[in-house]
This record gives C-alpha cells, structure tokens and sequence, in this order.
C-alpha cells in the first residue's frame, strides 16, 4: 500500500511559523512523524512539499497517470486555486485533504476551501495527527476499495 503526501507552499518554513497554530517542530519532523505513522500502518510514503502551485499540479497530474492515492495539505492554496482544484478531480485514486490548523477557527478568507468539495474527506486542526488521522482513513478507503 502506497500513498503520495503531497504539502503546499510555506510548509518547509513551519520552524518560523506560529507556533500557537502550527505547534513546535520543522518540516524535517513532520516528514519524520508522516513516515512513521505510515510505516505503523502498513502504508509506504513520498512525502513531496513545494512552494510552485505548477509543480503541485504536475504531482498531481502525475498521481492521476499512476493511479496514487494522494494526502494533500494544499496550505494556501486550499482558499483560492483552482487550477489545483481541477487537478485534484482527474485523481483516480482516493484523495483526502489535510491540514495541520483548522482553518475554520482562523481568519475568514481561510475559512474557504475550494479543494473540500472535490475529496473524499478533510483533516482539520490536529496537528501532526491530522497527517496519521488522513493515513487511517486512506488505509480503510483502500481497504473498501479492494474488497
């Protein structure tokens, strides 16, 4: 079993972030807990984060070609691309939206995701566990596809 994490811009950065909302680690060790919690769950992980909304789109487009299943934390550009968006929708596999904050509880232009209506599911507002929450349930979505 095999899924793709596919993370957004200013997510390398999360070492200079709020800390209040994004809690107290780097990139380096939600690579670290990703890989971990996949390995726990039977579930082998690439882990890819880019700032370039072309470059996600061509990850994306990529997952599409080999049927991946796909974690995305799309970060900022959860509120305004669609470009992302339609790329999101040629996905042949399951694909579930995650994000480390809830973006509910935060500014209002946050409060959009125009990423929601085209996944199977969204984690929200558990840190580090919203990654492992998003691996359970793409381990089950895979499981139901299977049988």
């Amino acid at each position: 079993m095999r899924a793709l994490i596919l993370n957004g811009p200013n997510l390398k950065r999360l070492d200079l972030r709020e800390k209040g909302i994004y809690g107290d680690f780097d990139y380096a060790a939600l690579e670290k807990f990703v890989t971990n919690a996949g390995q726990d769950l039977g579930i082998e992980t690439e882990i890819r984060q880019t700032d370039d909304e072309a470059e996600l789109i061509g990850w994306l487009h990529e997952a599409a070609d080999k049927k991946l299943p796909v974690i995305i934390n799309p970060a900022a550009f959860t509120h305004y691309s669609y470009a992302i968006r339609d790329a999101v929708v040629m996905l042949k596999a399951p694909v579930i939206e995650v994000h480390l904050s809830n973006p509910l509880s935060r500014e209002e232009f946050r409060h959009t995701s125009v990423v929601s209506g085209v996944v199977n599911g969204t984690i929200s507002g558990f840190g580090l566990n919203s990654y492992r929450l998003a691996l359970i349930a793409m381990k089950n979505l895979l499981a139901d596809l299977a049988n």
